[in-house]
């Protein structure tokens, strides 16, 4: 644990890419590879089941430390990060451990879900004695499920490419479906992981999906990517990204979070596809007509792993498909965009009788201005604008440009303009600071209601003033959380909206995020709660 924790350390305390990468690579040249696996598995984006209850956390905290409630809670609000605040007022360390990660995980922290009280807490008491602050630190967080860590998923892929002498792509192949909670990383997977040379039968086998190829934000005008001819336009659907595989007679289906998905759409897996395919496309919601349904109709499946015949009935989904990665178990990601939509055109006009299975439509157009004219077109359409492919690429492992490109090509985000009213501390290094806003607008007795949270979109500067103005203004204090003085104007961006019961305003709105601060406005100008709702009908 001790060496994990000093990696999480460093990649917590820099943000040098530099200085992340031999911070990996050199944990992976020493660990040993159990503990290895475990790491690959949370720094690749696998996240720890909760093990033990917040309220449990903090009552045998206070226990362990015996610490008055009113004292603890000081401490978390000056803090703001309930492992960070357990790993500072706990006792030092009697009895120090040289216990490995995989022993923490597997012995130590799995026999606590589900265990009884009094069982978690003398474990806990016992796990405390054996840490120094920054391992209780990470403990408490893999316990508590919170890990998070500032490392992307391609520089652990940079790092194992490194020290295993191997291409980068082909180590990205093997990570995919690593981060799969129902599979346990082992000291064989990992050295598999890094091994010099596999079988292909070993390297592709089962339900195994291959990296995403992942698109960039198309900032300007697309005239300037050259000749129309070249590229391939398609709708920009707002669904759920997947890749549908099927092998060995069976159908496996992935999210782009490689999570195993199966389960929760079993009409897709039970499309007769020939072996040894795999699509690339997104899951909707489709209830007949031109257009799919809502992403908050998706949602109501996304966190279903029973469906039910009734959810089946009311919101059934369909594959629309948009790519051909493999064919009669030949991995085809090496050709040409134009030549791989031919052999899905042909798949799919092969297959009879499979509703749920469509084929993503070109969109035609002579130039483009005329393909600017039809995407104004998206949200009758229920999609968010498009996707620009060009016709040679090949399909790439994560967001690159080395073998072609695909452009997001979105249309203007809705926006309203919103009062802020409630802020908590970020984590990390803005653990100091207050980054996660609550945003209201008014209402007909004009009160301000509540209606989205948002933390991205604003710069290092503008977090600072930003900060110390709510520090000025504070009214309450709710735990981590602040009700400050309504005097801050923000425009907010977001994708969709949709009516919510379940939320005070009545509306959900889709990837909020803060787009300007508003200083040219006072609060009294503010939008409305109405102008919200009008959203909910505007095309």
């Amino acid at each position: 644990m001790r060496d994990f924790a000093r990696l999480y350390a460093e990649l917590d305390e820099t943000t040098s890419t530099t200085r992340k990468l031999a911070a990996l690579q050199t944990y992976f040249t020493t660990a040993a590879p159990q503990d290895a696996a475990w790491a690959v598995y949370f720094l690749a984006g696998g996240k720890p089941r909760q093990a033990v209850p917040t309220k449990l956390l903090r009552q045998y905290a206070m226990e362990y430390a015996n610490l008055d409630e009113w004292l603890f809670d000081e401490c978390y609000n000056a803090v703001g990060d309930l492992a960070e605040t357990i790993a500072h007022i706990l006792p030092p360390p009697q009895h120090p451990s040289e216990i490995g990660l995989a022993d923490w995980i597997e012995l130590g922290i799995a026999p606590l879900r589900g265990a009884a009280p009094e069982a978690v807490r003398a474990a806990l008491f016992t796990y405390w004695d054996q840490l120094d602050t920054r391992e209780r630190f990470l403990l408490t967080k893999l316990i508590g499920g919170g890990f998070r860590v500032g490392v992307s998923r391609l520089l652990v892929t940079r790092a194992l490419s490194a020290i295993a002498g191997l291409d980068g792509k082909l180590i990205a192949q093997r990570l995919m479906g690593w981060t799969d909670g129902s599979i346990s990383p082992t000291a064989a997977g990992f050295l598999q992981l890094i091994a010099a040379h596999i079988p292909q039968e070993q390297a592709q086998r089962g339900g195994q999906p291959y990296p995403f190829f992942l698109a960039h934000q198309l900032e300007r005008d697309p005239a300037t990517l050259g000749d129309l001819d070249h590229w391939q336009a398609e709708w920009k659907y707002d669904g759920m990204r997947a890749q549908l595989v099927r092998r060995e007679g069976k159908n496996w289906l992935w999210s782009r979070g490689e999570e195993l998905i199966t389960e929760r759409f079993p009409e897709l897996a039970v499309l007769r596809l020939p072996d040894g395919v795999v699509l690339d496309g997104e899951i909707l919601i489709w209830h007949g007509g031109a257009a799919p349904a809502p992403f908050a109709d998706l949602q109501k499946r996304m966190g279903r792993k029973q469906v039910s015949a009734r959810l089946l009935g009311e919101f059934p989904a369909v594959m629309v498909a948009y790519d051909l990665l493999e064919l009669d178990g030949r991995d085809l990601r090496d050709l040409p965009q134009a030549e791989r939509r031919m052999l899905l055109e042909q798949l799919i006009n092969s297959l009879q009788g499979a509703p749920q299975l469509r084929l993503s439509p070109l969109i035609e157009a002579d130039s483009w201005e005329q393909l600017a004219q039809i995407r104004n077109e998206s949200r009758e359409r229920g999609v968010e604008g498009m996707m620009l492919k060009a016709v040679d690429a090949r399909y790439g492992v994560g967001r690159t440009k080395s073998v072609g490109t695909w452009w997001k090509w979105k249309i203007d985000p809705y926006s309203v303009d919103a009062v802020l009213i409630y802020a908590q501390a970020g984590h990390g290094r803005r653990a100091s600071l207050y980054t996660d806003y609550t945003f209201a607008v008014w209402d007909e007795e004009r009160k301000l209601v509540p209606f989205a949270k948002a933390y991205s979109g604003l710069t290092d500067a503008e977090i600072a003033q930003v900060d110390q103005a709510i520090r000025k203004t504070t009214i309450e204090k709710f735990g981590p959380v602040r009700s400050v003085t309504p005097s801050m104007v923000f425009e907010i961006g977001f994708e969709g909206i949709a009516s919510s019961p379940r939320h005070k305003s009545g509306v959900a709105v889709r990837f909020p995020r803060i787009l300007r601060r508003r200083e040219d406005k006072s609060i009294e100008e503010a939008d409305t709660l109405a102008s919200l709702k009008n959203l909910l009908a505007a095309p």
